[in-house]
């Protein structure tokens, strides 16, 4: 069996002390590719080094809603300059609004949100939505700005079914992770009942949003296993059928392992 972990944060100071055994359970899981998120200056530097250090790993490069008060054109020159020749970058991401934290104005947040989604679209790279308490204006702004010309990945999505439909029809693929294995998240397990099982991805988001049955710990790779099992229940089909397609999904999106992305143009 083979899965991707397509949204991870193994770069954290959580995983400092036991980083090689972490990533060993992972492939002992299954888990053969692993997607980690680059978010700001600092952690896409060092998401980077672990493209280099790990030949499954993969990256996408840029700045989170929380730290877009730091998105200038330096940095968005620095992305495209990436994505141009790192070969092992597959997504803008994550980019989008968090409402929860609120640590930098909303206007700032939706002018980078809208300037990284017309850097993804220049590129021809999908895209890695983080939206956090924020569903109207993420979708609205996803839509205004012709999204749908790359799509992409909503991460860890926690919208109902209605918002799901508009996120598909804009090509854009449901990422789940723990969330879907809490037994207070009924909505998130309607979709997942319900997503076309070809626009379905699995993540972990690790350290963060462990599933059950260990929730309340660290989350790492090796957890997605858990994610795929929970979904699988509620669709009623083997861990290893629906394994098998999240796995052909997120390789097809990122151009993991053979299949061609799309190529940005000639600088």
């Amino acid at each position: 069996m083979e899965l991707i972990d397509t949204h991870a944060h193994l770069d954290d100071r959580k995983f400092a002390a036991d980083l090689p055994q972490v990533i060993q359970r992972a492939l002992d899981a299954g888990v053969k590719t692993i997607v980690n998120i680059g978010y700001n200056r600092d952690s896409i530097r060092s998401t980077l080094a672990l493209t280099k250090q790990w030949p499954f790993i993969y990256a996408a490069v840029g700045c989170h809603p929380t730290d877009a008060d730091e998105y200038d054109e330096e940095m968005e020159r620095w992305l495209e300059q990436l994505v141009r020749q790192e070969d092992k970058v597959v997504a803008i991401g994550e980019v989008g609004l968090d409402y929860h934290w609120d640590t930098v104005p909303r206007d700032v947040q939706e002018a980078v949100f809208r300037r990284q989604i017309a850097l993804a679209k220049r590129l021809g790279m999908p895209l890695i939505i983080h939206n956090r308490e924020a569903d109207d204006d993420t979708v609205r702004i996803l839509e205004e700005e012709g999204a749908a010309e790359v799509g992409g990945i909503m991460h860890c999505f926690a919208g109902d079914w209605a918002m799901a439909e508009r996120c598909l029809a804009m090509n854009f693929y449901i990422g789940l992770g723990g969330l879907v294995t809490f037994k207070n998240a009924p909505q998130t397990k309607e979709v997942a009942r319900r997503v076309p099982l070809d626009r379905l991805v699995l993540e972990t988001d690790a350290p963060y949003m462990t599933p059950v049955p260990y929730r309340g710990k660290r989350n790492e790779s090796s957890f997605v296993r858990y994610v795929a099992e929970a979904i699988a229940q509620l669709r009623g089909m083997t861990v290893q059928e629906l394994a098998q397609v999240t796995t052909a999904n997120a390789r097809r999106l990122l151009g993991i392992g053979g299949v061609c992305a799309p190529q940005p143009a000639d600088a």
